[in-house]
């Protein structure tokens, strides 16, 4: 149980305390009491919002019922004082002990330190980059890469159990034309001057081994052949050939998928014929005029019966079309009959989606509440995008074009561990701008190098100690740290509560964060020492306080060791 988790548990005994007593309405709804760091630390360690949240319910004043909290949560050992503030928040400040204690805890639980059971086991399949199996991975593609598998990383820290899905857009005429881009290739393999690529078909070199396995296994027998004797086959064969070069991008950033859910197997499997009757038979599918687009109507348009999903009943703006006048699925109908294999075997879904998704955002939860009976909840998080500069100046791409930033360019000109924590140093639905000179620039302006050069410090104190042969005691007597010593270890302590935030609010920018904040406070702490010596971590003259800031600066380095794997970055022991 965490610092804050059992400090809540306090405040929990003591509401139930003054419920027996009489003096507090007997049932209310806690779930607002909040105990967490004061947003001023010179008010104390913990703050809790208990009387605010509950005073009205309870018709009393706020302030009024914050003087009955304090005594008792007075009364604990851990507690030094109890101050009622303002209107009636209650400011504790705990004992140096328990900061102490934590520190320790820290050091005992090392790599679990953090680690949360507040997901007791759930189910949750994470969806992420599903990108087009067009060609390679590019930049386009590599934040919601990123920040899909730290939120796959993030939930299973905190105690759910995740799969890791990647839905392989293979039923498309995208991948027709993927086909087509093909064909062209094995016939130039084959000896053929094809010239410049045709406007429409995928130009990029990426295609020429294709090509080539292409006329290695086939021969000239589909040269001259119609369209409809190897469109197929050669989607097929190209496909897989895309899979396998996306798997290798992907692998560059340390990412690795359970599942690559095929459009193509799911829609010949009859899934998603069964998905629409599941609909039918529930009332929810009707055969229908759609609405006119909202604005101006163009001047073509006129109105065809096709078969609507009832998504209005679900909070959505219209109801969606599941078939197209021609009898073939909707992108959405082929959406919804996914979305509930996958809740076969989920209690929660999350898909992480670019922005340019938004507008089918309500449409797809609709259909998985009414699908599951509102058994599964899907959140999905979207994406913005990434704006890639070299030196200030911005770089422009164009996948049709060919002229793309691949992932695996950048990630072998910058290196893993600084893509991954790049893409998360912004919230996701925010823009982020990515400079090739700026991301390796040895500066605090730069959250990578920041947070791994706090890390790199810790390290060198312990080789530094090694160094000069400090003959150090074996057991620190922690109660030599400071008040500004102790701050530390108060930001440190915050990590476990952080990782359940971020967990519930599926944001693990939120670690980046964190870490940044501590990076910080660590590296203040150790610019003291420059100005004061007596401040430094390593005093060859006072063994014992050495000792006890050795311990001090391992937890610190325990945090962002732990933070940074959540992101799935390894932490610098020395910077170059």
């Amino acid at each position: 149980m965490t610092l804050y988790a059992r400090f809540a548990a306090h405040v929990g005994t003591v509401l139930d305390s003054l419920e027996q007593e009489g003096s507090l309405t007997p049932g209310l709804d806690r779930k607002a009491v909040a105990v967490e760091p004061p947003r001023d630390a010179s008010h104390g360690d913990l703050a809790t919002n208990a009387a605010m949240v509950l005073a009205k319910k309870a018709g009393t004043n706020p302030r009024a019922l914050a003087e009955l909290i304090a005594p008792k949560l007075q009364a604990l050992d851990e507690v030094a004082a109890v101050e009622v503030a303002g209107p009636g928040f209650i400011n504790i400040r705990l004992d140096p002990g328990i900061w102490q204690s934590e520190l320790r805890a820290i050091l005992a639980e090392a790599a679990d330190y953090g680690r949360s059971s507040l997901g007791k086991g759930e189910r949750v399949n994470v969806e992420y980059v599903s990108a087009n199996p067009t060609g390679p991975m590019h930049m386009g593609h590599c934040r919601g890469a990123v920040v899909g598998d730290a939120l796959a990383a993030l939930l299973e820290y905190a105690g759910y159990a995740v799969t890791r899905e990647y839905y392989v857009n293979d039923a498309g005429s995208q991948v027709d034309t993927l086909a087509r881009s093909a064909h062209l290739r094995y016939r130039e393999a084959l000896g053929e001057e094809i010239g410049e690529i045709p406007e429409g078909l995928y130009p990029g070199d990426y295609l020429l081994p294709v090509g080539k396995a292409l006329a290695e296994e086939f021969g000239d027998r589909y040269v001259g052949a119609p369209e409809a004797e190897w469109l197929q086959l050669f989607k097929k064969k190209t496909v897989v050939a895309m899979l396998v070069l996306i798997r290798h991008d992907l692998g560059l950033l340390g990412i690795h998928h359970d599942i690559f859910a095929s459009e193509a197997d799911l829609q010949a499997s009859g899934a998603v014929d069964r998905g629409l009757e599941t609909l039918r038979a529930k009332g929810l599918v009707y055969e229908g005029l759609l609405e006119a687009p909202k604005g101006e109507t163009p001047e073509d348009w006129e109105p065809v019966e096709l078969t609507l999903f009832r998504s209005t009943e679900f909070g959505d703006d219209q109801d969606r079309p599941m078939k197209k006048s021609n009898g073939s699925w909707t992108y959405f109908g082929a959406d919804a009959a996914y979305h509930l294999q996958k809740a076969e075997s989920a209690d929660h879904l999350i898909n992480i989606w670019g922005a340019d998704h938004a507008g089918t955002v309500k449409r797809v939860q609709a259909a998985v509440r009414a699908l599951t009976d509102g058994r599964v909840d899907l959140d999905v998080k979207l994406v913005n995008m990434v704006r890639l500069f070299r030196a200030g100046e911005p770089i422009k791409m164009s996948k049709r074009a060919g002229n793309f930033v691949t992932l695996a360019d950048v990630v072998r000109e910058v290196g893993k561990d600084v893509v991954r924590f790049m893409m998360l140093t912004r919230r996701a639905d925010a823009p982020l701008d990515f400079d090739f000179a700026k991301v390796v620039e040895a500066s605090k302006d730069n959250p990578v190098f920041y947070v791994q050069y706090a890390h790199a410090r810790i390290c060198s104190l312990h080789r530094r100690t090694k160094e000069a042969a400090l003959d150090l005691p074996e057991t620190a007597d922690l109660a030599l740290l400071d008040d500004e010593e102790l701050a530390l270890i108060k930001l440190g302590a915050q990590f476990p509560r952080v990782v359940e935030a971020a967990a519930q609010a599926h944001e693990p920018h939120r670690i980046a964060f964190y870490l940044n904040d501590l990076a910080a406070a660590l590296h203040a702490q150790w610019n003291k020492g420059n100005d004061d010596p007596a401040r430094r971590f390593l005093l060859a003259q006072n063994p014992d306080l050495t000792r006890a800031r050795l311990e001090l600066a391992s937890a610190i380095g325990q945090i962002i060791r732990n933070g940074l794997a959540i992101m799935g970055v390894a932490a610098a022991e020395e910077m170059q």
